[in-house]
């Protein structure tokens, strides 16, 4: 089956992918790293697993991991500073952060979309169980944007609901228009924005069309 992300194209079969149509030729290496990543989308899968999936016959460094991350990051137009597909997991591996739909179904929703936060232009999808978002290097969600604390709030998923809770941060946390910063744990219903300080973002649950620019424009 071949899945869509963003312009890319993947045919997990023929060890192919595509950008807008044209052939993008990868390493062997570097495609299983993408097809891996794919397949366990939402999920942060550690360097040690990673290593033992693409070399399990040999002992290799962990350069030879971040050399192929790069050359990946590379064949789709991005950067370890400005990721939109390969998600960086400070201090444990790497994570998919993109959304895949099987080509043909785009605008439908696919089954088991993980919730997520959107961010500018990160999409980053949020793991089961608790998720800090900070500034420091080993949160889960790393927000490096000025007035974010180091570790300045929780969001704990359960399943497709979520909730919010601030974690003593020095500019506050807070969820919906114009109220005031929360103070306990607070659900986020499906498309809620949040702010960690000024900096705003939106959380979401299922899987709706329209661009992440589109979503936290006003």
């Amino acid at each position: 089956m071949r899945l869509r992300f963003g312009e890319f194209v993947m045919d997990p079969d023929s060890r192919q992918l595509f950008r807008s149509g044209a052939e993008v030729h990868l390493p062997p290496k570097i495609f299983e790293l993408l097809d891996l990543l794919v397949r366990s989308r939402a999920k942060a899968l550690s360097k040690r697993h990673i290593q033992g999936q693409l070399w399990p016959d040999a002992e290799v460094g962990e350069a030879s991991l971040t050399v192929a991350v790069a050359g990946l990051r590379s064949a789709l137009g991005e950067s370890a500073k400005e990721p939109r597909h390969v998600r960086t997991v400070h201090g444990f591996g790497y994570a998919f952060a993109g959304e895949v739909q099987p080509e043909g179904e785009r605008g439908v929703r696919s089954v088991g979309v993980a919730p997520r936060v959107l961010w500018e232009e990160r999409i980053i999808p949020l793991l089961e169980g608790d998720n800090v978002l900070g500034r420091d290097q080993d949160v889960t969600i790393r927000i490096d944007a000025p007035g974010v604390s180091r570790r300045h709030a929780r969001i704990r998923v359960s399943g497709v609901e979520a909730t919010i809770e601030d974690l003593g941060s020095k500019n506050g946390t807070y969820v919906g228009a114009g109220g005031p910063a929360i103070t306990a744990p607070t659900p986020l219903p499906n498309e809620s924005r949040f702010r960690l300080g000024r900096v705003l973002l939106v959380f979401r649950s299922s899987n709706l069309a329209g661009s992440t620019t589109t979503e936290l424009s006003g």
